[in-house]
This record gives structure tokens, C-alpha cells and sequence, in this order.
């Protein structure tokens, strides 16, 4: 199905119930998108439903509305601890906001009860939780919810709570497989009854989500979501009230111009995404002390337990900026981001499309922008011809402030700075290295010493990629970075009492010869005969002057070596005649 146009929902085919209508009034949702035009009508039919849609086109109304209709219209009003619905996302920030936005609706319902079911807290308080309360709908990830499918020692029997299950729904369904979560999907499907609706919702089509169609749903109607006054022909992923612009900068210049961008636009509110998980922790505290009167917050998946809490307090600001990796680029809806900034462009092409998806929601307006290093400008290209996203140039900033000085002496004064601006760039390389388009970004390509200077380095990290290479433009610090002492003073006090045992080793094993487990004596002397052998095969192939009692000595070698390994002579046997032939050889040369 394509140009679906949208209607107000008192156009639906099937009347909603008043508590929707009241909640989609408090809402302030007055019209339906496309999406949800195309997909509740057909959920509610109990048809088995794919729908594919770009990001931000309101794919979560259109599997909560028709989740409470079904639920609504059960012959058997569901019990306390029966389960009628399960929402399936890939990550807790995901989970969390489909929780809020369920919520919503079922304060309308309070026959209804939710549960949300994600990591980061003990599992024992999630089962605690469903017996008390019980569960009629559930918004999980799927590793926690297929733990709890185990925990029937635990007093929890989750497996007959889903007998009387009506509605499956598997959200970002593309990112779920992405992530490794086929093992746990599939364990949880086994749990669930076959009689049941499914509704599996993606921004991108892959052959991993449709051999998850073919699985998992029973003669599904595909959905394929235009946004309006878009060409049939045209495949553009990103929202049409999105600005997509890149910038063309060395890797030492992308820091300042960042910087720069980030303080002509205090008032607005913005994502900046990273690479990795160590860039986010080093930009993230960088950032913080350079932009002044700024909210500014970090999150990335390796957060345990603050992550939640990070994602609900940003999501409450009217302006501010959330320093993340890609834990945040997919199905999440933080109200009114102004800009996506890319200040690494994403392992993949698809991730940079869910990137700028953060911004420009469900009719809004919003602006995205990629910094590109001169060697990847042809990136552009690809993306416009790959994701069909249409971009336009963003010249840099000229007379932009030189902080990388300032940045160097926050390194200077404390070692945590120090050590997270090293992690940040191997980290860096590493994921480089490791990038899905490699034909565009090639690690052999790449000015390490620029990218040093741009990470504000006081010297180059000892890494494999860098490993017999010079960098004559890259001037470490004439300072000894191993006394850069810590800020906090407990870490510190660790330090030093490492450091001190370290020396306290080195002293004892001074003088002391290293002890090596060796092999045996026999295969030790019998890898040097063979290499032995091997060299003088090479020198005599290559005409050199060998003399032939050496030649004659190497052979007799052989000849014993070979014995020995087909067990025909001893190891003391082998000894003896080796030692015995080496001195007949050598009196022989000494009486000529």
C-alpha cells in the first residue's frame, strides 16, 4: 500500500472509543499520519500487519490504538495476571517512551494495567512487581523479557500468563536483528500462542526483517508508507521537512567549528552523536566545561543505571544538548530537537538516516548536519544515491576560537582527562577501521597526526594501526605524562599505591633471570635443526660458498632428526650420536 492519505479519526472505518478519542485530544493529536491511516484499520480487522515508514511518521499510535481496541473487545475480560499484549523494543529509552505514551491512553482504562519490563535494575523487583500488580499489557526488551520467562523457580510462570495473548508487536523490528536479539525473539515466540495478532514495525526493510515476516506473522498485509507529495519512484527515508547539511573540515578544525556551532545556538535544543562510547565520555566532559550556561548531558549503552534517568530528564528540557552514541538514534522521541549533529558520520548507512530522524517528527521542522573529514566528502554522494538524502554544503566558520590549547591543559591537569582523551582515540581508530562503507573511510587514509591534534593529545597511545609509523607533524608534550595526577584525590591515592607496588616488583626481579616455561630439550633442538637446515637450503640454492663439511654435518643431522621423530632411535640416543658426529666432523676439519 502506498500515498496513503491521512483523516481525522472519527474517519476510521471502525469507530475508536471514547477514552482514545479524550486521550487523543489531550494529546493534541487531530489527525491521523499516514502510517496510522494505513495500519489501524487493518489491525483492528485482525490482520497480521509489516509496515514499513520513514522515521518519525507516528508508528507508535498506530499499534497502541488498535492494541486497546482488540483489548477492548474480548469476549473474556482479561484477569489480573493474564497478558494481552506485548510490545517488543530493541532498546530501555524506546521501551520507556512507548511506556509513557501507553500510559496516556490506559489512565483512561483502569481495567487495564502495564508493565515495563527493561535492564538496568534487578530482575527480582520486575517479578516482585507483576505479582503484585500483574501485567495485561507489556513493553519489553526482549533479554529482559525472555529472562523472565525463566523465572518460574522465582514464583513468576510467565508462560500461562501469555495463553491468553491477542496482539504481538515488534517495534524498530530491523534494529532488534541488528542488535543480536534473533536468539532471544525466537526463544520468546516459543512462549507465545500461535492464535494471536502481530504487528511488526520498521523504518528499513532488510532480508533479516523479512525472513522475520515469513516466521513470525501469518499472511501479513505489507505496509510501504509514502510521505505525501513524495514520487512513487522515490525511496527518500528521511522526513521532507528535515534540512540535511554536511561540512567539510580537517579532523583538527572539527572540535572548534562543533564548539562554535554548539554556542551560536545556546537557546535551541540538540543531539550530538559520537562513534563510540569512550568519544561520548571525553566530548561529553569537554563540552561541559567549554559551553557555559548550557544544559549538557551524556548518555551511552555501556550507562548502566543512569541511563534512564539521563534519557527522562533530557527529554523534559525546553533546550540543551545530549552528547550520545547510537543508542539513541532509533524510534526515540525527544520533543522539539532543533539539530542532529553528526560529529562522526555513522558505521552505517541506515544509522545515519535514524540519526537525523531524531529531529523533524511527525509534521515538525528540523535541521541535521554531518561533519566530514576532505577524504570523505564523496560520502554525500553515496547517501543521495544509497538512502536517496538530498544534502547541501555548510561552509565552515571562519575566525572560529582555537580551544584545542585549553582542552590540552584540562588534559594536563587531571589525569581522568588524560586517560579519556587516549581511550577516545583508539576507540576512534578502532571503529573506523571497522566502518561498513570502508571504500569511503579508509583507516590508511587517515592523518593520524590531525586527528591527534583534534583529540587535543599530549602524545600518540601505543595501538597496532599506528604501529611503525612517524608523525612529524604531531609535537607530544615535553612533560612526563606519568606524572599528570589525578583530580580526585581517591583515585589518585590508588594510583600512586599501584605505581609504588609496580616498583617494588621491578626491584625484587632486578637481577633475577625471568623464568620461562620451556618446551622439552628434544623439540627444542629439533626446531633448530630444522632451521638450521632450512637456511642452508636457502643458501645453497642461492649459490652461496657453504662449505660441504657443513653441508655434510647438516645432512647427518637431518638424517638422526627424522629418525628420532618416527621413533626409531631415543632422546639420549639421539644426543649421543648428534654429539658423537658433530666432533667427528670437527676433528676432521681440524687434521685438514
Amino acid at each position: 500500500m502506498e500515498a496513503v492519505t491521512e483523516g481525522s479519526w472519527g474517519s476510521l472505518p471502525v469507530p475508536l472509543s471514547p477514552g482514545e478519542l479524550r486521550a487523543l485530544r489531550e494529546l493534541r493529536f487531530h489527525q491521523m499520519t499516514p502510517v496510522q491511516s494505513a495500519t489501524i484499520p487493518l489491525f483492528m480487522n485482525n490482520k497480521d500487519v509489516a509496515a514499513e515508514a520513514v522515521t518519525g511518521s507516528g508508528k507508535t499510535l498506530a499499534f497502541v490504538i488498535p492494541i486497546l481496541e482488540i483489548l477492548l473487545r474480548r469476549e473474556e475480560k482479561l484477569k489480573k495476571m493474564q497478558v494481552g499484549a506485548i510490545i517488543i523494543t530493541p532498546t530501555r529509552e524506546l521501551a520507556i517512551q512507548i511506556h509513557e505514551v501507553l500510559s496516556h491512553f490506559t489512565k483512561h482504562f483502569p481495567m487495564f494495567s502495564q508493565i515495563l519490563l527493561i535492564g538496568g535494575r534487578n530482575p527480582m523487583e520486575d517479578v516482585e512487581k507483576f505479582k503484585e500488580h500483574g501485567g495485561n499489557i507489556i513493553v519489553a526488551t526482549p533479554g529482559r523479557l525472555e529472562d523472565l520467562f525463566r523465572r518460574k523457580a522465582d514464583g513468576l510462570d510467565l508462560a500461562s500468563c501469555v495463553k491468553a495473548l491477542d496482539v504481538l508487536v515488534l517495534d524498530e523490528a530491523d534494529r532488534l536483528l541488528d542488535m543480536g536479539f534473533e536468539a532471544s525473539l525466537n526463544a520468546i515466540l516459543d512462549f507465545l500462542p500461535k492464535q494471536r495478532r502481530t504487528g511488526l514495525f520498521s523504518a528499513t526493510q532488510t532480508q533479516e526483517v523479512e525472513n522475520l515476516v515469513r516466521a513470525g506473522l501469518r499472511n501479513p498485509v505489507r505496509i510501504s508508507v509514502k510521505e505525501k507529495g513524495v514520487a512513487a519512484t522515490n525511496t527518500q527515508k528521511t522526513p521532507t521537512r528535515l534540512e540535511n547539511y554536511y561540512m567539510i573540515c580537517k579532523a583538527d578544525e572539527k572540535f572548534n567549528q562543533l564548539v562554535h556551532f554548539l554556542r551560536q545556538h545556546k537557546q535551541e535544543k540538540h543531539l550530538v552523536f559520537f562513534s563510540t562510547c569512550a568519544c561520548v565520555e571525553y566530548y561529553g566532559k569537554a563540552l561541559e566545561s567549554l559551553i557555559k550556561q548550557v544544559k549538557i548531558m551524556s548518555i551511552h549503552g555501556k550507562m548502566k543505571h543512569k541511563r534512564n534517568k539521563i534519557f527522562t530528564e533530557f527529554r523534559k528540557l525546553p533546550g540543551g544538548i545530549l552528547v550520545c552514541t547510537d543508542v539513541m538514534a532509533r524510534g526515540i522521541d525527544i520533543p522539539e530537537v532543533h539539530w542532529v549533529l553528526q560529529y562522526d558520520p555513522p558505521s552505517s548507512a541506515s544509522a545515519f538516516v535514524h540519526r537525523c530522524g531524531r529531529t523533524a517528527r511527525i509534521g515538525n521542522v528540523g535541521s541535521a548536519l554531518v561533519f566530514l573529514l576532505p577524504m570523505e566528502e564523496s560520502y554525500v554522494n553515496f547517501l543521495s544515491i544509497n538512502q536517496k538524502c538530498p544534502m547541501q554544503e555548510m561552509k565552515p566558520q571562519t575566525n572560529v576560537l582555537d580551544l584545542l590549547p585549553k582542552l590540552k591543559s584540562m588534559a594536563l591537569a587531571d589525569r581522568a582527562v588524560f586517560e579519556k582523551g587516549m581511550k577516545a582515540f583508539v576507540s576512534y581508530v578502532q571503529a573506523y577501521a571497522k566502518h561498513e562503507c570502508n571504500l569511503i573511510f579508509r583507516i590508511k587514509d587517515l592523518d593520524f597526526a590531525s586527528l591527534a591534534r583534534g583529540f587535543a593529545l599530549l602524545k600518540m597511545p601505543k595501538m597496532p594501526e599506528l604501529r611503525g609509523k612517524c608523525f612529524p607533524d604531531f609535537t607530544p608534550v615535553t612533560v612526563n605524562t606519568d606524572s599528570i595526577s589525578f583530580k580526585d584525590k581517591n583515585r589518585e591515592k590508588q594510583r600512586q599505591k599501584k605505581l609504588e607496588q609496580q616498583r617494588k616488583e621491578r626491584e625484587e626481579n632486578e637481577g633475577k633471570k625471568k623464568f620461562i616455561k620451556n618446551k622439552a630439550w628434544s623439540k627444542q633442538k629439533a626446531k633448530r635443526e630444522k632451521k638450521k637446515k632450512v637456511t642452508a637450503k636457502r643458501k645453497h640454492e642461492e649459490g652461496s660458498d657453504i662449505e660441504d663439511e657443513d653441508m655434510e654435518e647438516l645432512l647427518n643431522d637431518t638424517r638422526l632428526l627424522k629418525r628420532l621423530k618416527k621413533g626409531k632411535i631415543s632422546e639420549e640416543e639421539f644426543e649421543k650420536k648428534l654429539t658423537g658426529s658433530q666432533s667427528r666432523l670437527k676433528a676432521e676439519t681440524v687434521a685438514d
